[in-house]
């Protein structure tokens, strides 16, 4: 009967340390990696998109006034347009773009469960402020997006989740 109970006792041990998680954040590194990647996917997108537009409604190419200079307007847009893009992309892949694919990282809340689509939302709206990208760099990179939406991007080789 004593054997049977510690047998049980050190099974028990080994479940309770089997379902800690640890979260390790990603590098600055691979936060940066990510970054590129996810702009170059959004330009790509943004730009097969204004090829589609002009072949559909030729037309509508010729309303839009032609200025020399800084657009506001323009830059506004598209600010909108990457924050929507980068929103539904983490909101579809559970906390994953592109770049997070590549980086074997992902955005989860700070407690490791996984994002909701209106917590990548705000992820991604958070990305479309001006300068939202500088305030990734320090140690540990902790930019607006994850500070703002209560959320962090973590390497998913070190970090284990249940």
């Amino acid at each position: 009967m004593q054997t049977e109970q510690t047998e049980q006792t050190e099974s028990t041990g080994q479940d309770i340390l089997q379902m800690d998680s640890y979260l390790i954040r990603a590098e600055t590194g691979k936060r940066l990696l990510n970054y590129i990647v996810d702009l170059l996917s959004f330009y790509a997108v943004f730009f097969v998109f204004g090829i589609i537009l002009a072949i559909v409604e030729p037309d509508l190419l010729n309303e839009i006034p032609e200025t020399g200079g800084f657009r506001l307007v323009d830059r506004i847009i598209t600010l909108a347009f990457y924050g929507l893009y980068m929103g539904t992309i983490e909101a579809l892949f559970k906390g994953k773009s592109l770049g997070k694919f590549f980086t074997k990282t992902r955005a989860v809340n700070l407690d490791g469960t996984p994002i909701t689509s209106s917590t990548a939302f705000i992820r991604g709206f958070s990305r479309a402020v001006p300068f939202a990208v500088l305030s990734a760099f320090g140690s540990p990179c902790n930019p607006w997006q994850d500070k703002w939406s209560d959320t962090m991007v973590i390497d998913e080789k070190l970090s284990t989740i249940q």
